[in-house]
């Protein structure tokens, strides 16, 4: 197998993608599968620098990974709970590369505690940045997509949106997560409805089990799941492929990575 670089006259050259949550694990997957596809990539999280949070990577590891790969990348730091934080992002965006024409919602912050004891506070952060930040920011950037016929948003969800089926063994937990993935389904597919006559395509695909600073930090990987961990490259192609798409063939889907993948006959490329 060859191995990977930057095609810089790649399908998306030309391009202008927006990735949040690119300091690490699955964002920063994302945002080097774009690029080495030619596109000029954004990425955002509240992460720049090395002592700013406790999980490793940061945005400045982001983006000098692609460009020693010879991609072209920049980043923007923002909190996307705060609503002029969201605008900010956009405007920046725009103003280093020109309009977005991907945005890929990877953002998120999960706190794991059973209903009864989910606090207030946590539960409307949950919200804020896992529904409503995707929900703002394609509001922000469908005008100029609308503009020129063309545009793609990727959310990024979880078989935690599936409902729990019976018999109820499990002490729960997940069950505010689930919810902002069940509703950033709902909302994957209604806005696909929505744009699909301007020639834009919504679309939601899922990761397996993915090894990433977040998942170990919930210690969602042990003995019993172990088996199941995927290689974080799978997301990242099945992202690709929903960003490049013909948004009249290809839109309104909710996937995971790995079925996605075999129903188009795509192996994963290795990542920069």
């Amino acid at each position: 197998m060859s191995e990977p670089r930057i095609n810089p006259d790649g399908p998306l050259k030309g391009k202008n993608a927006l990735v949040t949550g690119a300091s690490r694990g699955i964002g920063e997957a994302i945002a080097a599968r774009l690029a080495m596809e030619g596109a000029r990539v954004v990425v955002s999280a509240r992460t720049a620098e090395d002592g700013e949070s406790r999980l490793p990577g940061t945005l400045h590891e982001t983006v000098d990974r692609i460009k020693r790969a010879g991609g072209q990348a920049t980043f923007i730091k923002a909190d996307l709970a705060q609503a002029a934080e969201r605008e900010r992002l956009i405007e920046e965006a725009v103003a280093a590369y020109g309009p977005v024409d991907i945005l890929v919602n990877n953002a998120a912050i999960t706190y794991f505690m059973p209903v009864a004891d989910f606090p207030e506070k946590r539960f409307k952060l949950m919200m804020e940045v896992q529904v409503y930040a995707p929900f703002h920011l394609s509001q922000l950037v469908l005008p100029s997509m609308r503009e020129r016929k063309q545009g793609w948003i990727v959310n990024i969800s979880s078989g935690a949106g599936i409902h729990p089926k019976a018999p109820y063994t499990r002490r729960g937990g997940g069950t505010v997560y689930g919810m902002c993935k069940a509703a950033l389904e709902r909302f994957t597919t209604g806005l696909a409805s929505e744009v699909y006559d301007d020639n834009i395509a919504v679309n939601v695909v899922s990761p397996g089990l993915v090894d990433t600073p977040g998942v170990a930090v919930h210690g969602l990987i042990n003995e019993a799941t172990r088996d199941r961990v995927q290689p974080i490259k799978y997301i990242a192609e099945a992202v690709y492929r929903l960003a490049s798409g013909d948004p009249k063939t290809l839109t309104g889907t909710i996937g995971y990575a790995e079925p996605f993948l075999k129903e188009q006959k795509v192996e994963p490329s290795e990542l920069v």
